[in-house]
């Protein structure tokens, strides 16, 4: 079964309650938040106020910046989600690229390896703390002693843990240890600290899925697939998108098309076009950004029976 969840967030109580009831009816599979302090709303927040008015919807956050939240904390705020939603948490999480949000929290960015090996070490905490354990970790990239989550204890025996990425080691990481793997599509950070390169064409969507296949190696419930869809467009003006897209990110058209990170095209060939890459690429999750909820949503029910 394919699913499609959208990534939000609010600008005021009203218009965030209602696209989460419409999420919801439309047959959304999640609402989920991003992760950028002083740019977004806080996630978990945002959240809860979503499960106030839905019962089925997922909730989680998209994702989870590693290198400026400590475990304990965002264990408790997962926890506490799970506890008022009924059990509808879930928990993204990511390395972090903008350095902007380390400053604000007294750090400096690490290197790209070092944002790695504390990601991990985050989610493994956090997963640790919601499982009851109690978590002490003494090394460079996390310090964290003693730290047990007492209450509220989580509705779920397991919080689904998605990992947003396109870098290799943490990709063999996920592939490992994840539910879900989100894969983002990004390549180099740009100067501006949020814009990045893209690692969209078809030899670099293998590479990504190789590292997740080598860390999947000898589980028996491999992780699903996920791609976070940057721009999609039913019908009229899909020409014109798919080029305007294609000059923006040096891909050719067919490039572009070819790729699970964009949807551009009429109904059908959307349709077809995620049925292929279920097919070549097993991507059965897509993440789509709050502007497609409506024009998508007629599609879903076609779009669910792809096998």
């Amino acid at each position: 079964m394919v699913t499609f969840s959208v990534q939000a967030s609010p600008s005021d109580a009203a218009s965030w309650c209602g696209l989460a009831h419409r999420a919801e009816a439309a047959g959304y599979d999640a609402l989920l938040v991003g992760d950028h302090p002083g740019v977004v709303a806080a996630p978990f927040v945002a959240l809860a106020a979503a499960a106030s008015v839905t019962s089925t919807l997922g909730l989680g956050s998209y994702v989870t910046n590693a290198g400026v939240r400590e475990p304990a904390l965002l264990a408790t705020d997962v926890a506490t989600l799970d506890l008022v939603s009924g059990g509808r948490a879930r928990l993204g999480i990511g390395a972090g690229h903008t350095p902007v949000e380390w400053r604000a929290v007294g750090r400096e960015r690490p290197d790209v390896a070092g944002r790695v090996r504390r990601c991990i070490a985050v989610a493994e905490a956090v997963q640790a703390l919601l499982a009851g354990e109690q978590v002490t970790v003494d090394s460079a990239d996390l310090a964290v002693h003693g730290a047990r989550l007492d209450r509220p204890r989580p509705v779920q025996p397991r919080i689904p843990l998605t990992v947003g990425t396109a870098n290799t080691d943490l990709l063999r990481w996920a592939g490992a240890h994840a539910d879900v793997v989100g894969l983002s599509g990004f390549g180099r950070t740009l100067a501006d600290g949020h814009g990045h390169d893209v690692r969209w064409r078809a030899a670099e969507i293998d590479a990504q899925l190789a590292a997740v296949a080598a860390g999947a190696a000898g589980r028996d419930d491999p992780p699903a697939l996920e791609a976070l869809v940057q721009r999609l467009v039913v019908g009229d003006g899909a020409a014109a998108a798919a080029v305007q897209t294609a000059e923006e990110t040096g891909l050719t058209v067919d490039e572009l098309l070819a790729t699970p990170f964009v949807l551009i095209g009429t109904a059908d060939e959307i349709v077809a076009a995620v049925a292929a890459h279920r097919r070549r690429w097993g991507v059965t999750r897509y993440v789509v950004r709050a502007d497609a909820l409506d024009p998508l949503a007629p599609l879903l029910p076609r779009l669910a029976a792809i096998t």
